[in-house]
């Protein structure tokens, strides 16, 4: 069916005869990789000539059989503002002028969430869009999109301004990063970003790559009897699962959470609690739960508020039948909502929660403490018995999620930039391959390479974010899937070019989405600064190298001088292991570029480990305050690997 597509396609003409034609990347305002020849590249009739004119260079070209044509510009320091004028001369003569164009550096910004995350969402969000006023840096947004054949042009999208019009919202991320190398190199920079939450390393890896990989082989080729039909049904389902988490379903809102429901034969359970934790689990679609509480007239004398600690997903929340809040997610920390007066009375109260059950999340996250009623003295704990219903509404639709197949963003979101000259690659991904983080240590060099050798510009840097520390830490050392996504990130740096910010001390426990972005993209910044342009006084995350064991202790060896802890305490996030393969905590002390290392628990020591968990709170930074990257001594076999 797929071949058979792809057929038809290639016998349709791909523009209108006559008419000049150039992917949207080349565009108004577009800034063009400043000292290497610069690829311009479209379509125009077969056999007309192409005449390029551009800073009083002008050369010439014969579109070939198919139409296509591309002419390199010469090599060009930065500066601006230029124009671009490209004419086609022939049967159907065109013109193309492009006018107020740069030349600067271009990096590449793609990865998942933590990429996309927009400067409007981001610390601090109101200040920085207020205060960005950067006309020579600029960003193209690369359109979601996703398909299973390879397009020759992105979906829309035009380069604009860093300025308090546009800047909410780019990635905050690639933009902080920008705004840093702009400060320090005086020059235009241009960001390409092409980012999608929720995405695979694979998603953005062409379909020959992935191809010559035995972990990705049969999952690319299951894929081809995916057609426009399914896409079409599976935006449907979309659209009628979106419909079921934002407006309730059967009229329920406007009789369950009456005080005079009868939920007599719901189930119960104890809360707070999530739904990992429930007989109902994995289920998705939406919940219904319900609070009976008695309350003393003394109580209602005063304002009273309801706390809900910190959500799972998203609720909307009834007190006796009045709805406070509707569709609220979990972004905030802490849910608390004023009760209007007379809401409540003395007696029996019911408490109503419409809750969505997606993606494995859902529920009243624990302690116990962080959910009750208070007024201004007291307080009446929610906590205990709730019951529930998960068959009042319908089942929220199974969602395909094509654009987090093999291939499928390449496709439509990579693929149609090539080959506009870039400067390098940023790049923050990782989350959604952490429980397969043993295989990210081939399927993310299997990416870089892939990306270094569609470009053709030899091996353009390709500067990463390792994952932060996030969830719950733990009272002993554990495995930890994050830890091993980590160390496969780390294990990339094999590759020439490559550099990594680590950020190791930048998350946040109760999100995935740490909102510190400037500090992010001012490590990427350092990294790009070091590694692509020359800096020498410029400082990265320092790492191990290598260690000696003498008796009872092990000695580290860090590739540079000067650690220290960043709180001036005793080293903390070592543990260590004998024969046994038996972590427990270890203590250290500190030598310049030396730490050394025991446990009174290890006679016999075999490996350490340091910040090797989910979220660790290991110490020990550089004289620059940057964290010492997470790393194992051990080749022990990993919690991931198959």
């Amino acid at each position: 069916m797929r071949s058979k597509l792809l057929s038809v396609l290639l016998i349709i003409p791909f523009f209108t005869s006559g008419q000049l034609w150039l992917p949207r990347i080349f565009g108004n305002g577009m800034i063009l990789q400043r000292d290497m020849p610069v690829p311009v590249c479209g379509k125009a009739y077969p056999g007309d000539t192409i005449i390029i004119r551009f800073k009083g260079y002008k050369n010439r070209t014969i579109a070939d059989l198919g139409g296509q044509w591309k002419v390199f510009l010469p090599s060009q320091p930065a500066g601006g503002p230029y124009q671009l004028d490209i004419s086609e001369n022939g049967k159907y003569p065109d013109l193309k002028k492009f006018i107020n164009i740069l030349l600067g550096d271009v990096w590449f910004a793609s990865g998942q969430s933590n990429m996309e995350l927009k400067v409007s969402e981001a610390a601090n969000a109101k200040v920085e869009i207020s205060q960005a006023n950067y006309l020579d840096i600029r960003f193209f947004v690369v359109p979601h999109k996703m398909n299973f054949h390879t397009e020759n042009d992105v979906s829309g999208g035009s380069w604009n301004n860093c300025d308090s019009l546009h800047v909410a919202n780019y990635s905050a991320v690639a933009y902080y990063f920008a705004r840093k190398i702009y400060s320090e190199k005086g020059i235009p920079v241009g960001v390409i970003q092409s980012t999608w939450g929720g995405s695979p390393v694979e998603a953005w890896t062409s379909r020959e790559m992935l191809l010559s990989s035995a972990i990705t082989r049969d999952r690319v080729l299951a894929d081809d009897s995916i057609t426009t039909r399914h896409f079409i049904r599976d935006s449907l389902n979309l659209i009628r699962f979106w419909d079921i988490v934002y407006h309730p379903q059967n009229e329920t809102d406007k009789s369950i959470p009456l005080p005079d429901y009868n939920d007599k034969n719901w189930k119960t359970l104890q809360m707070p609690s999530v739904i990992r934790n429930w007989k109902i689990y994995p289920f998705e679609g939406i919940v219904w739960l319900r609070k009976s509480i008695v309350l003393q007239k003394k109580f209602l004398d005063n304002s009273i508020s309801i706390h809900l600690g910190h959500p799972e997903m998203n609720y909307s929340l009834y007190v006796n039948g009045k709805e406070l809040a509707r569709t609220i997610w979990n972004a905030a920390k802490n849910h608390t909502y004023k009760l209007p007066a007379h809401l409540l009375h003395e007696g029996e109260n019911v408490i109503a929660l419409r809750m969505s059950v997606l993606w494995g999340g859902g529920g009243l996250n624990p302690p116990a403490k962080n959910i009750y009623l208070a007024n201004e003295k007291d307080t009446v704990s929610l906590s205990g018995q709730w019951k529930y219903n998960e068959q009042l509404e319908p089942v929220v639709p199974k969602i395909k999620n094509y654009q987090y197949y093999p291939d499928f963003l390449y496709n439509c979101m990579v693929k149609p930039v090539i080959p506009y000259a870039l400067k390098g690659f940023i790049w923050y991904q990782g989350e959604a391959n952490d429980t397969l983080a043993y295989h990210y240590q081939t399927l993310f060099p299997m990416l870089i390479n892939d990306w270094r050798i569609r470009w053709q510009q030899g091996y353009l840097p390709f500067l990463f974010v390792q994952l932060p520390n996030y969830r719950k830490q733990q009272p002993t050392p554990v495995e930890s899937e994050w830890a091993e996504l980590r160390e496969a990130q780390s294990m990339a740096l094999s590759l020439p070019e490559t550099g990594m910010a680590c950020t190791i001390d930048l998350g946040e426990v109760e999100s995935i989405h740490p909102l510190n972005k400037q500090e992010v993209g001012l490590r990427l910044a350092l990294e790009a600064l070091r590694k692509v342009y020359g800096e020498s006084q410029v400082s990265s995350s320092p790492r191990f190298q290598q260690l000696k064991i003498k008796k009872n202790k092990i000695y580290l060896y860090i590739n540079q001088s000067g650690m220290t802890t960043s709180d001036h305490q005793v080293p903390r996030g070592l543990s260590m292991a004998g024969s046994d393969k038996k972590f427990y905590w270890a203590r250290a002390i500190i030598n310049d570029n030396e730490i050394i290392v025991w446990s009174e628990k290890v006679a016999h020591p075999e490996a350490v480990r340091y910040d090797w968990a989910d979220n660790p709170d290991g110490n020990i930074i550089n004289s620059s305050g940057l964290p010492l990257v997470p790393f194992r001594t051990d080749k022990w076999k990993k919690l991931t690997q198959q």
